[in-house]
Formats: structure tokens, sequence, C-alpha cells
């Protein structure tokens, strides 16, 4: 495995990174514990969840099962390096009228405590707002947050589906109180979701924000099978969606049968390619999935690959202003 530092922090983490979205609703629980203990032993060290995974009235299940993982001990905790998010309604969390979605100081201090609980630690590396909420200021968030970090509790601050402008207020309001803000932001970026190399990717670049990518694989799209999927699965592809990018996903096959890789793999290191780049996040739903995607940290696409793929998913051309502008 290859690591990185998260953003301009000092912490080290694997340039992929374990989503556990699938765990408690797609994979079962024995099957969850053997690919987190597969990624251990592959060097993973970098484990994504949230609070909300298991969905609806299960919210919560993911961290659950992620906490009784933990709690079979053998240095899986001090191994791993923990991220979770919050902003949604918690069944398990009375939050009364503030249930909706939302970052308040009072959200973050009970849904954190929550999150300890459900993942059985007393701490948590990376702490992520999962959504926007401007109905709360950064007088109130940087507060907050410092609170839990005083304490322990988290040792970083993270972002997801934030704005570029979103970033740049965030760490200038940390800069002004001599906090390092933000060390991460997860955002949606794959081929086929070119958008952040406007703003989002360069905002994050400049600010020493480390990026990690979510839904690399645009929802199974980009993972092979959506040309040829599998009678009764679960995450059958959308035949409309197909049909919009039958040509793209032709060529892309194409391209990637060439290569001799995989397309999930193709998919995946193309997004590594981009400087601001920390982690894509893979989401596997077996062990076989996971030990698939190993190898995707030793790619190289060279630079007439990076060509092909710009001609079969052209992004928007580059950063703003110069690709709309001069």
């Amino acid at each position: 495995m290859k690591y990185t530092y998260l953003g301009r922090s000092g912490l080290k983490v694997s340039k992929l990174c374990l989503g556990t979205m699938n765990f408690g609703v797609d994979t079962e629980e024995k099957e969850a514990f053997r690919i987190m203990d597969a990624a251990l032993d592959a060097g993973i060290n970098f484990f994504d969840t949230a609070n909300i995974y298991g969905w609806g009235e299960n919210a919560g299940r993911t961290e659950e099962i992620i906490g009784r993982w933990f709690a079979q001990g053998g240095g899986r905790r001090e191994k791993t390096i923990l991220a979770t998010k919050f902003y949604g309604d918690m069944h398990d969390v009375n939050d009364g009228p503030n249930r909706e979605g939302g970052l308040s100081a009072y959200k973050l201090r009970r849904h954190l405590d929550a999150s300890l609980r459900r993942l059985q630690t007393d701490h948590i590396e990376l702490y992520q707002m999962h959504h926007v909420d401007r109905n709360v200021s950064w007088d109130e968030l940087w507060e907050a947050f410092q609170v839990p970090v005083y304490q322990g509790k988290i040792g970083y601050v993270g972002s997801s589906n934030f704005a570029g402008r979103d970033l740049v207020k965030a760490q200038y309001e940390a800069k002004a109180r001599h906090l390092i803000g933000l060390v991460s932001e997860q955002h949606k970026y794959s081929l086929l979701c070119r958008l952040p190399e406007l703003e989002v990717l360069p905002a994050a670049q400049e600010l020493g924000i480390g990026v990690i990518a979510w839904s690399p694989l645009d929802g199974g799209l980009l993972g092979g099978n959506a040309l040829k999927p599998i009678a009764g699965s679960k995450r059958a592809s959308n035949p409309e969606r197909v049909e919009k990018f039958r040509s793209q996903l032709e060529a892309f096959s194409t391209l990637s049968k060439e290569l001799g890789e995989s397309e999930a793999n193709v998919a995946l290191a193309w997004t590594l390619v981009h400087p601001a780049m920390t982690a894509p996040i893979i989401g596997p739903r077996t062990l076989e999935q996971f030990q698939n995607t190993l190898r995707v940290v030793d790619i190289v696409l060279d630079e007439s690959t990076l060509k092909r793929l710009d001609e079969i998913f052209p992004g928007p051309g580059g950063s703003a202003p110069q690709a709309y502008a001069w």
C-alpha cells in the first residue's frame, strides 16, 4: 500500500479509503468483518463511515458493526484511522425540532457522543460535516469543534459536499482563530462527474485540504458491469443512465481491455492523478470485490491514456475561469 498526508496535517493515510456504506445493508456483518480485516492486512488504514449509514430506521447500524469489529481487539482500533460524518436525522438521538439535517453546536455534541457509543471508541481521527449548513455561522462551528478537539474526542475536522466558496470561508475563519481548520473535503468525483475541477479541487489544493473522492465509480456505472448487468442484482444500473452514456462506456471498456485492467481499477486510478486527491473511497460489498481493487495504487496511466480518457469523458476544460473565459 502507498500512503500520503491527509491535507496539510501530519497524519498519514492509505491512498485507498475503505468505504463502509454497504455494511449492514448489502453486506452482512460477518463479511464486513472479513473485509475490514483484509483491509488492515493489505495496509489500508483509512476507514470512512457516517452516522446515517444503515439508512432510515436502521441508521447507525454501520457504525455499530464497526464498533463490534473494534471490540474484538487485536489492535484493530489502534491501526485504524477512523472517519465518520454527521448532519442528518438520527432515530436514536432525540433532537425534537432539531432532528432535520444541520450542523448546530447542539447537534454536533449530541451526534458525536452517539457515534462514539456506537463505534465503541473514545475518539475519532476525522470528524466530517456531511453537508453544508449555511444557517450556521463559522463562529458557532469553530467554537463547537474546539471543545471535542481539546477533549481528545476528535483529532481533525473535515467537510463533505462543500462548494469551493465554503472551503475558502471555512479556512479564512479558522485562520482568524489560529486553527488549522479543515484538513479534508469529501467530494463526488469521477470520470462522469468532473465538475469539481472547476472550483473545488483547485481551492482544496491551494488551501492544503486533502480531497477524498466519493462515488468514484459513479454508483457502479464505471465498474464494468453496467453494460452487462447481473440479473437480479440489488445494484443493477439504471437502464436510462446506461443508455445515456453507452457510447462512452463502450469506449472506456475497450480502452481498459487494451490496458489489461478492469474498468473499475482504471476509473479509481484516474482519480489519484489529480494533485489535490488524497484517496478515492472504495465501497466493496464482498471480500472478492475488495481484493480486486488493491492494485489500483500501482496502476500508472501515461499521458496518452489520460488524453484518451479526456476524449471519452470530457471535463469542464480545466479550472475556472480559464475553462470558460480567457
